[in-house]
């Protein structure tokens, strides 16, 4: 039986990096996208290849960008057939007052945390649609639900993202195919090495659980979501520790 193929935007560093390592050591077909690090990335490919001999196909380019991301999936289709799982990890942050940001920042957080699902899943459906299967997971942030002070358009954006989740939801399940999000709490990653040890400290006690999650956890859990009955679609699952 021929191998499923999952396409991992963001994927290399944090949860990205993290999914792709429990999709490989699942048996997947990996294609690896990130944006810049092209060395990083790479490498990750050549790793997982390795250990789980499994296919792995790097595709570096802007996922915001509609052009790089139709020619993304044409190497797809001509690698792996086509897409089975999509999973949208892409993603920057922004701090600081919103009368400090600029419209070309504003822009940018949209463009990489909400544009980039929209040109994913464009091109990701048509081959599930015609298999009448695949699945679709997007990765949020609690912030989305009840956002954040000083980061107002990273939880504009991710607020966007579980809109997008329910309503795709609901267009794609007459063709089986499942889309849900997960929403993410503090995940140990770099996205927040910005704060110092002591401001660590203190949001980790801020949470029930007493800690950050890992990127271990977050990949566990979006594989269990992907392997799931496709019965469980348009849910926006959270992982924070009970913090919110």
């Amino acid at each position: 039986m021929k191998p499923k193929t999952v396409f991992i935007t963001g994927a290399s560093r944090g949860i990205g990096r993290a999914i792709a390592e429990k999709f490989a050591q699942a048996g997947y077909s990996l294609a690896l996208n990130c944006r810049v690090s092209r060395q990083e990335l790479d490498s990750l490919a050549c790793r997982l290849h390795n250990t789980f001999h499994v296919p792995c196909l790097p595709l570096i380019g802007d996922v915001s960008d509609e052009s790089f991301v139709n020619q993304a999936f044409q190497t797809i289709q001509q690698e792996f057939g086509k897409a089975d799982v999509l999973i949208n990890n892409a993603g920057i942050s922004h701090i600081g007052l919103l009368t400090d940001m600029s419209l070309e920042e504003w822009n940018r957080v949209i463009q990489v945390n909400l544009t980039s699902l929209f040109c994913c899943c464009k091109y990701a459906i048509p081959a599930m649609v015609q298999d009448q299967s695949g699945s679709i997971l997007n990765i949020s942030s609690v912030w989305g639900a009840v956002g954040a002070s000083c980061e107002v358009a990273y939880s504009a954006s991710k607020g966007g993202v579980n809109s997008f989740t329910k309503a795709l939801a609901k267009e794609l399940a007459p063709s089986g195919i499942s889309v849900n999000a997960i929403a993410c709490g503090v995940i140990d990653t770099s996205m927040n090495q910005c704060f110092s040890k002591e401001e660590q400290r203190q949001l980790a006690d801020e949470i029930p659980a007493g800690r950050f999650g890992s990127p271990e956890e977050a990949a566990e859990l979006a594989l269990s979501i992907v392997s799931a009955p496709s019965y469980l679609t348009g849910q926006v699952i959270t992982l924070d520790g009970g913090w919110q």
